[in-house]
Parts: C-alpha cells; sequence; structure tokens
C-alpha cells in the first residue's frame, strides 16, 4: 500500500530569497509519536523567523526543515501517549516552543523558555509550510473562539512574543511606549498596550505601515530612525535591524527600557554611555515565550477583539509570501491558506 503524501516547503539552501532556498515538494505524510498529535493545517502565518531559518541568519537544525510556527488547524489523529486534552476534530494552535526538558532549573522557575533543551517547530521540526503538521500534545494550544483560522495563525507567535516583548519592556501604566518596526508582531502589540491605556509611538520605514498604525490608534507615525514627539517610558525594537538600538535609547526617558523582540538581530553600532544609556535606561532581549505566556495572550485575544491585518496566499505561494515579507511589501501579518 502507496504511503500518503502531501505538499510541503523545505528550506534546501539557505541563503538569500533572491537565491530560491525555498523548495515546494511532495512528502509522506508524517506519523504522531507517542505523545504528539497529527494535524491537517488550515492556515498557518508567514514569520520573519521562518525567513530567518530561509536565509541562514539561523544555523541550520533540521536539514531540508518545512518552516512554519503560527499554525491552525485541525487534529486528525492522537498518538497513543497523546492523553486526553484534545480529541479528533478539534482546532488547535501549532507554536513556535514545541518541546523542553521540564526538570533544568529554568524549567523549574517558570522559565522554560531558557531551558538548553528547549526545541522550535520550523526549525528543530517540521512546521506548517505543508499540508500536515504533528505536535506534541502538552505543547498544543487551545484557541478562543470568534476568530477565524487566518485571523488566528499570527496570534500563535506575532501575537505571544509581541506579548513577552511589552512585558520585558515594563511600560508604565498610562506611559508612552515606542514602537521601531510595525509588522505582523507589532501591529498586534499595539492594540494590547492601547487596550491597557499607553499612549502608541511608531517608528517604521513603510508608509503602508505607519497609516495602519494611526488607524490602529497610535498617537503618531513617523520614519524608522526618526525621534517620537515625546520622550518614551517603554520602547519595543521589532525590525531586525542592530542601527535602530541607538535612536531607540537615545528616545528613552529617565528609567525606560527596551526590549528587543526578535530572535536575530545585526550587530548594534558602538553605544555612548550618556547619550543612550544613562539616567537608568535598560536594553533587554526577548528569548522565545513560554506556555504560560501563550495561554495569557490568547486569554487576552478572547476577551479584547484584536483587529489582525492578513495578507493570503495560497500554500503554493509560500516562496511568494517570504519574499514580500523580506522586501517590506506586507502590512500586518501574512498567512498561507491550506
Amino acid at each position: 500500500m502507496t504511503a500518503p503524501t502531501m505538499r510541503a516547503w523545505q528550506v534546501r539552501r539557505p541563503g538569500p530569497m533572491a537565491t530560491k532556498p525555498l523548495v515546494r515538494a511532495t512528502v509522506p505524510v508524517p506519523h504522531p509519536g507517542p505523545d504528539e498529535l497529527l494535524v491537517a493545517v488550515r492556515a498557518c502565518g508567514v514569520c520573519r523567523t521562518d525567513l530567518h531559518v530561509a536565509e541562514g541568519d539561523l544555523p541550520v537544525h533540521r536539514p531540508q526543515v518545512t518552516p512554519g510556527h503560527e499554525v491552525v488547524g485541525e487534529v486528525v489523529a492522537l498518538g497513543p501517549n497523546a492523553g486526553s486534552r484534545f480529541a479528533v476534530g478539534d482546532r488547535v494552535g501549532i507554536a513556535w516552543l514545541r518541546h523542553t526538558c521540564g526538570t533544568c532549573r529554568y524549567c523549574l522557575r517558570g522559565q522554560e523558555n531558557l531551558c538548553p533543551e528547549s526545541r522550535y517547530t520550523g526549525w528543530d521540526a517540521d512546521g506548517g509550510y505543508a499540508e500536515f503538521a504533528t505536535v506534541p500534545a502538552d505543547f498544543a494550544l487551545r484557541l478562543p473562539d470568534g476568530y477565524s483560522d487566518t485571523e488566528l495563525a499570527p496570534l500563535l507567535c506575532a501575537g505571544i512574543i509581541g506579548y513577552r516583548a511589552l512585558l520585558r519592556a515594563e511600560l508604565p501604566p498610562g506611559g508612552r511606549l515606542g514602537i521601531y518596526g510595525f509588522g505582523g508582531s507589532a501591529h498586534l502589540t499595539a492594540q494590547v498596550a492601547l487596550a491597557g491605556g499607553a499612549e502608541v509611538h511608531v517608528m517604521t520605514r513603510g508608509e503602508q505601515a505607519r497609516e495602519l498604525a494611526l488607524s490602529l490608534g497610535a498617537a503618531s507615525a513617523q520614519g524608522a530612525a526618526d525621534p517620537p514627539p515625546v520622550p518614551l517610558d517603554a520602547a519595543i525594537l521589532f525590525a531586525p535591524v542592530g542601527e535602530l538600538v541607538l535612536p531607540a535609547m537615545e528616545a528613552l526617558d529617565r528609567g525606560g527600557t527596551l526590549s528587543i523582540a526578535g530572535i536575530h538581530l545585526s550587530d548594534i553600532p558602538v553605544l555612548n554611555y550618556q547619550r543612550h544609556l544613562f539616567r537608568e535606561r535598560q536594553m533587554r532581549s526577548v528569548t522565545a515565550n513560554t506556555r504560560a505566556d501563550a495561554q495569557a495572550f490568547l486569554d487576552f485575544a478572547a476577551g479584547h477583539r484584536l483587529e489582525v491585518t492578513s495578507p493570503r496566499y495560497p500554500l503554493d505561494r509560500a516562496d511568494d509570501a517570504l519574499g514580500d515579507l523580506c522586501t517590506g511589501r506586507i502590512a500586518g501579518a501574512a498567512v498561507l491558506v491550506v
């Protein structure tokens, strides 16, 4: 009997998008492991991390990996040890974090995102640029009602990691938040901050992105390195551009914090202590997220209707979607529809 196959995309030779690192393939449908779910993919968000994997900014963990870690789909099979949290027919989410050891000091103190044994969807294991994907049942996510599949997909990384970045920025109640770069994650994080009473100022390169920011309620929107009209209590850098650290740090008020949201950042130029750090300004990185972060953000999304701007691409055009993300032609968070 012939094994069933599916359409999928693989990163064959990481490199610039112009070299076409993403290749369409026909591969066997995966079997769920003992503790895993097999999920029929309905939608998969297109994340900048996928671009970093494709272009080689992130080192290869799994040769010919299938990217994609913002997966919304339907459970179609369960491994024998997958437990009873999910049943065939359930709608579930697959996110970036897919394994931690559960026993190291980081896991035991609630920082599983720092686990040395952590593993990731679309980097260590095949992801959602395909018709089917697997996920350990303990790392699958229940999804809020009231959203379509394409609206939910960007919430599973863009939303979750933006939420953690906002926590790391320590924005005071009613404070002024600066957002540098305004793509998939930023446009969701801005809405979370605005719902909490923040005043949001956006610095980004694209005119379309600036228009989106203002339409969502930002107080101002200007060029990527332009100074905001007021000092900032906190800022989040979403653009993977190290040069923007300097204007972001300089824009902070006394005691302000810059949170850097990306998994990859180009080199940061030399900081000047007086201009960028003095008066107790500080900079923090963000490393993945915990399952608790994911649940807290999805609970927020259940109670606060988020506007998700999600240009759609069919699965067969995944390479075009990544190419458009690379060149800044996407406002919001692109989603592959299967």
